[in-house]
């Protein structure tokens, strides 16, 4: 949890009155990101808020354009204390944009504003995040996960979708049913990160998950992946990105593989591809990453491919 600041007058940062969404930084801001962005960054807003006020305000109540240097710094000082540098650096980065905006929107001093933003950057920890999963471990999970019932079946295409396509949980809680193209494999990402579109293609063996899957749950148009009932009642909606983290710390713990993220499963989709020889600039659209160079980032597979690397000079 983000700590309390305890300013010393938090109730002079409170708005005063409602305003017009058209005039609130905070609104506009948030209405500028994708769907898939607003609630991350809303989050973080409202957390940012209750940590200036000690728990009075959030995002849509706080008064953005009171904010000043010494606000701005005891926030930085407070995230970097208590998150991982990528996620204090995100927040950041949500605080900088919403004074952005109270300067357009004429509610701010440029000079205080100037003030405000000049903050240091976070730089993230030399050790990378996350980690790439074996082969014996992606086994094991599909092990715990192969039974005839509805659960297991959409926990083994879900698994399938994640290793061999390298979707986010985000993207893969809003595909559609029409969104699977089994004859190719492809599976269409609409609104991913950054509101952009792309097409991941699935391996033949994720294919037969994601059709097996299909086979209980049938043709009814909607999303991919539906929540199941305890009796096995398939509810045609969407799951939320919070139900893939909840079904994969359960298999995992099923299958007695080390914790692990559904983004690692991205980083492994990564990793063995550039292991298998396929270009980074392929790997980097595939992944729908801005840059090759956030693509390398993702890189898990250790100092063994240096030495395999090595070992194809002569000399």
């Amino acid at each position: 949890m983000v700590e309390v600041l305890h300013t010393p007058y938090p109730s002079e940062l409170r708005l005063r009155a409602p305003v017009p969404l058209t005039q609130h930084p905070a609104a506009v801001y948030l209405d500028s990101l994708s769907p898939g962005s607003v609630s991350t960054m809303r989050q973080s807003l409202d957390a940012i808020a209750s940590m200036l006020t000690n728990g009075e305000c959030d995002a849509m109540t706080l008064d953005w354009s009171k904010l000043r240097h010494q606000h701005t710094m005891a926030v930085r000082a407070a995230l970097k204390r208590k998150l991982a540098p990528a996620t204090a650096s995100k927040m950041l980065c949500a605080l900088r944009r919403v004074l952005s905006e109270a300067l357009r929107l004429d509610l701010i001093d440029p000079l205080d504003y100037a003030k405000a933003v000049d903050l240091p950057s976070i730089k993230p920890s030399g050790n990378l995040r996350g980690r790439a999963l074996s082969a014996d471990e992606i086994s094991a999970l599909m092990s715990v996960c192969q039974n005839s019932d509805a659960i297991g079946l959409r926990d083994l295409a879900l698994i399938g979708i994640l290793r061999g396509g390298g979707v986010r949980r985000a993207e893969v809680v809003k595909l559609e049913l029409r969104d699977f193209k089994p004859e190719t494999g492809a599976l269409e990402i609409r609104l991913g990160k950054g509101g952009k579109d792309r097409t991941v293609y699935l391996p033949d063996g994720a294919i037969s998950l994601v059709l097996d899957w299909l086979e209980v749950r049938g043709s009814e148009p909607g999303p991919l992946l539906c929540p199941i009932r305890k009796g096995g009642k398939i509810e045609y909606r969407h799951m939320n990105p919070d139900a893939v983290l909840k079904i994969v710390r359960r298999r995992a713990q099923q299958a007695g593989v080390e914790s692990f993220s559904p983004h690692d499963f991205r980083r492994t989709f990564c990793s063995d591809l550039l292991d298998a020889g396929v270009d980074i600039v392929t790997v980097q659209k595939l992944a729908g990453h801005a840059s090759p160079v956030t693509t390398a980032k993702y890189d898990r597979r250790g100092e063994e491919v240096k030495r395999r690397a090595v070992k194809k000079l002569g000399f």
